[in-house]
């Protein structure tokens, strides 16, 4: 199974839907970075998607993007192959 890595807070609903749907997936294990609990990894999250909220979901070294992007992807079909890798 891929790794899944998401940019994350405690509060976000958003994050804990995508959860919710990897979890779904079969994903057991998500690398999360919490930028609520350490700050400056926000200003790393900024420079490597160009996205400011949280979730920011990457599988193995693609960037997915946010909750609705990953909801795409998995209704078009993309997810389970990206997760299967």
């Amino acid at each position: 199974m891929a790794t899944v890595t998401m940019y994350t807070s405690a509060v976000c609903p958003y994050c804990m839907n995508a959860e919710r749907l990897l979890a779904s997936k079969g994903v057991t294990e998500i690398n999360k970075i919490r930028i609520d609990l350490q700050p400056e990894l926000r200003d790393e999250m900024m420079q490597r998607t160009g996205r400011r909220t949280v979730p920011q979901i990457y599988i193995d070294s693609q960037h997915i993007g946010g909750f609705d992007d990953l909801r795409a992807l998995d209704l078009a079909g993309g997810l389970d192959p990206l997760l299967a890798a």
